[in-house]
């Protein structure tokens, strides 16, 4: 019997939504965990960039 808990927690890419704009080489992801139950939606997060050298948001992809 496998735990309930664990199929509810999913890893999710975060992807800046401002450097694909900026047309820069590169990239800048971030690897993280979210519940599914909580958060069904697509997760937006305010990261740092280190290539554009500031905060910008960072959009979940699939």
């Amino acid at each position: 019997m496998s735990k309930k808990s664990k199929d509810m927690r999913v890893q999710v890419i975060l992807e800046c939504t401002e450097h694909k704009e900026s047309g820069m080489p590169g990239t800048s992801r971030y690897i993280t965990m979210k519940n599914r139950k909580n958060t069904p939606g697509r997760m937006e997060l305010k990261k740092y960039n280190p290539i554009l050298k500031k905060m910008t948001i960072h959009k979940e992809i699939k």
